[in-house]
C-alpha cells in the first residue's frame, strides 16, 4: 500500500505540473481542440491520482489488500487514458485515440473493484 500511496501522491504532483504546463506553455501553441484534449487528460489524471491516494489510505486503515487492485487499475487508467491524450494533444497522432478507451475501462474496473472490495469488509452489510 505504501507504493500505491507514493505513486498516487507523485501522480498528483505530476498532474498539477502538467495542468500548469498546458495552461501556460501550451496555450497559444496548441489549437483549441488539442488544448481541450490536454485539459481532459489532466482532469482525469488528477481525479484518479487522488483516488489512488484515498484507496491506499483506506487499504491501510482496513488492512485490505484487495483495495490495492483497485488502485493499480486506476494507475493503468491514468497511463492509458491520460497518457494517450497527452501524446495525442502534442502530436495529433489520431490512432492514439484507440488506446484511450482502454484507460477508461481500467478506470471503471478500478472503481467497481473498490466497490466490491468495500462490500466485503466486515460489518459493511448495511
Amino acid at each position: 500500500m505504501r507504493t500505491l500511496l507514493i505513486a498516487g501522491a507523485l501522480l498528483m504532483a505530476a498532474g498539477v505540473v502538467l495542468g500548469a504546463f498546458g495552461a501556460h506553455a501550451l496555450k497559444g501553441r496548441l489549437d483549441p481542440e488539442m488544448l481541450a484534449v490536454w485539459q481532459t487528460a489532466v482532469q482525469y489524471h488528477l481525479v484518479h491520482a487522488l483516488g489512488m491516494v484515498v484507496i491506499a489510505m483506506a487499504a491501510l486503515h482496513w488492512q485490505n489488500a484487495q483495495f490495492a487492485i483497485a488502485g493499480w487499475l486506476l494507475l493503468a487508467g491514468i497511463l492509458l487514458f491520460s497518457g494517450s491524450l497527452y501524446v495525442l494533444a502534442l502530436t495529433e497522432v489520431r490512432w492514439l485515440g484507440a488506446i484511450t478507451p482502454l484507460g477508461g475501462v481500467a478506470f471503471i474496473l478500478g472503481w467497481l473493484w473498490l466497490a466490491w472490495a468495500a462490500s466485503r469488509l466486515p460489518g459493511s452489510g448495511g
